[in-house]
């Protein structure tokens, strides 16, 4: 789905953008989400395994550079020798696991688009039950799990836990889902977490003052230049325009973007409307990686990734928080 225009953060409470009347009849559903989810939360008895498991989740509802994140530090933690993968829920795939992504024989459709694009880098598993799948990892050889997007579940005890919070829109409007985009109150999710890592450029959050746990500083880096050339670009991310304004900001000539909602299943009509688009332009077809794998190969010809990597400023604490993890999973 979209997200509604009154999630957005920096809006005039009161302004008809904000939909006050809208956020209004939203109140009581947003309680019981977040009362639902603190009650979840309370009564788990989360299975603890005997190898680390290093969470990297967000507090709201969208892309916030997750993905990234557990990309890198599993990259982090492989160079250290370990056998070291990536857990997460599969979210809109067919199979339910605990099951190794296996990128020759599984698709999006099977996996989901995010384990695929992990298991095209390192080791990705995916898993319905998060608990199942840490069992079956640890007893596959296993020696570290990277919880992909698992802050809100409470099935699996976390040896260290990292929120990644989107600098640019930190909290949206600051309500709970449906009325914002918060999955928790940013104050109780933020009370689990062992650091946080402020994602792109923006000033420090409110809510991160004083906050006695490391805030460390983090963005999206290209890969590699952009293609030359006149671009139209497209993504079915969480945030769209932020892909948008990474391609704008590393000099890609855009001549069109066109936003699609999150995990969007590209039809053929989608595909037509968009290699038309390209050519009456005069320009090439260009996406992220993660919507690049949810496309048949057929459909991928002629369309180019920009693919992107989690850039942190400084990685000296983010070491320190995976040394004391591995020593306490130990």
């Amino acid at each position: 789905m979209h997200p509604p225009h009154f999630w957005k953060g920096g809006l005039d409470p009161k302004s008809r953008a904000a939909a006050p009347l809208t956020r209004l009849l939203m109140t009581p559903l947003a309680m019981i989400y977040s009362w639902a989810g603190a009650r979840r939360i309370r009564k788990a008895d989360p299975f603890t395994s005997e190898i680390p498991v290093i969470c990297i989740g967000n507090l709201t509802v969208g892309g916030a550079g997750k993905t990234p994140v557990a990309a890198r530090v599993r990259e982090i933690l492989s160079a250290r020798g370990l056998r070291v993968a990536v857990l997460s829920r599969g979210y809109k795939g067919r199979e339910k696991g605990p099951v190794r992504v296996d990128p020759g024989r599984h698709s999006a459709a099977h996996v989901g688009d995010e384990p695929l694009l992990l298991a095209a880098s390192g080791e990705a598993w995916i898993a319905a039950d998060r608990a199942k799948g840490v069992r079956a990892m640890q007893a596959g050889g296993v020696e570290a799990v990277i919880l992909d997007d698992g802050h809100q579940n409470p099935s699996v005890e976390k040896t260290l836990s990292l929120v990644v919070i989107d600098a640019g829109d930190p909290f949206g409007n600051g309500h709970v889902f449906p009325k914002g985009p918060l999955r928790e109150p940013a104050a109780r999710g933020l009370s689990r977490a062992q650091a946080v890592i402020l994602m792109g450029d923006g000033p420090m959050p409110k809510a991160l003052w004083g906050l006695d746990i490391p805030v460390l500083s983090a963005r999206l880096a290209p890969k590699s230049a952009p293609p030359a050339g006149p671009l139209v670009a497209f993504a079915g991310i969480g945030r769209p325009e932020k892909f948008f304004e990474g391609l704008r900001a590393a000099g890609a000539e855009l001549v069109e973007d066109v936003p699609f909602p999150d995990h969007h299943a590209f039809t053929t009509g989608d595909l037509d409307y968009l290699r038309t688009l390209a050519q009456e332009r005069g320009a090439r077809l260009i996406t992220t990686e993660k919507d690049l794998v949810r496309l048949s190969r057929k459909d991928r010809e002629g369309i180019l990734a920009f693919p992107v990597v989690a850039s942190f400023e400084d990685e000296t604490v983010l070491d320190r928080l995976l040394d004391a993890a591995l020593k306490t999973g130990a």
